[in-house]
């Protein structure tokens, strides 16, 4: 089991270009299953590929003393395997606690991390069940082929080894290597989306419908992944020939690259806010087609587009 799960994860490193010998790697150890191994398997991968590794921790402080185990854990964890570790103390607030704010936080504190370092890449632990929980969540809430597609196992700096892994291997490296590791008690509270899909929605569709539903998401994600970069390729050139936002030139390309050219310009505005961006250049979309006036204004979610003749403008 050890050396297959670490070819495995090899394997996946070599066929999605994760890294090259002698990198440099800043490793997002929060003391659960998946980033205890991504740490061990790693410190196994470390003299072979010319390493430099470090890791990263951040504390959150939402759930009180276990909060401070963790910390203490990964502190441990850092001794053992002989890495330096950076800790962010995030003294989080109850209404900034949602999944993408907490996510931001720790990205942000990363590549400050990596920049200060002069490191390559960030490492995450995002696993085959992350992949397959954010395909349905997507899924759930709308959005296009680019959503669909999930995480990436390499997005700009950030890599993710394990994305093709599913959980129940990590746990059975884990147990089998006696590897100990720090318990989320929140996962198992079916309180946000992300938990109520892993801990409800997934299991009812498992036993119901497809038992390997988590393996044919991942799987669906990355084709979806590659299916979305070649329109991407084509919207980045229609984007290049059309930064005015030409109505007339809009409306002339294949209504997947409106879409994109659309979100392209409203993720100008909105950098984090791809749901919404994805929602709302589906309405300026319907104003565009409109013939009723060739100057319209649309008021939504903080967003307004006004449109001149054939010249668009957002703020």
């Amino acid at each position: 089991m050890k050396k297959n799960l670490i070819k495995k994860i090899q394997n996946s490193i070599f066929a999605n270009s994760l890294f090259e010998r002698g990198a440099k790697i800043i490793l997002g150890v929060s003391g659960g299953p998946d980033s205890t191994l991504l740490l061990d398997v790693f410190s196994k991968l470390q003299k072979k590929y010319a390493l430099e590794l470090s890791i990263a921790h951040v504390n959150y402080h939402l759930r009180g003393y276990d909060s401070e185990r963790d910390e203490r854990f990964v502190e441990k964890l850092a001794e053992k395997y002989g890495l330096s570790l950076d800790i962010l103390d995030a003294r989080i607030k109850e209404q900034d606690k949602s999944e993408e704010k907490l996510r931001d936080v720790r990205y942000v504190f990363f590549e400050e991390l990596r920049k200060e370092n002069k490191f390559d890449l960030i490492a995450v632990a995002h696993n085959c069940d992350d992949q397959a929980e954010t395909v349905l969540m997507r899924l759930i809430r709308g959005t296009g082929l680019n959503g669909l597609s999930a995480m990436q196992a390499r997005n700009g700096k950030i890599i993710r080894p394990l994305l093709e892994i599913p959980r129940k291997e990590i746990i059975t490296y884990l147990k089998t290597n006696n590897l100990s590791y720090r318990i989320d008690k929140t996962n198992k509270q079916s309180i946000y989306l992300r938990n109520k899909i892993r801990n409800k929605l997934i299991p009812y569709l498992e036993k119901n419908y497809n038992p390997n539903l988590k393996q044919v998401l991942a799987k669906s994600a990355k084709t979806f992944g590659e299916d979305s970069a070649v329109i991407e390729g084509l919207t980045k050139k229609a984007w290049l020939e059309n930064k005015t936002l030409s109505v007339k030139k809009i409306l002339a390309l294949p209504v997947a690259i409106q879409k994109r050219i659309l979100q392209k310009a409203l993720a100008q505005l909105r950098p984090s806010d791809t749901h919404e961006n994805f929602t709302q250049s589906e309405e300026i979309l319907k104003a565009l087609r409109s013939t009723k006036n060739k100057n319209q204004t649309v008021k939504c979610a903080g967003l307004k587009m006004t449109r001149y003749g054939d010249k668009i403008i957002l703020e």
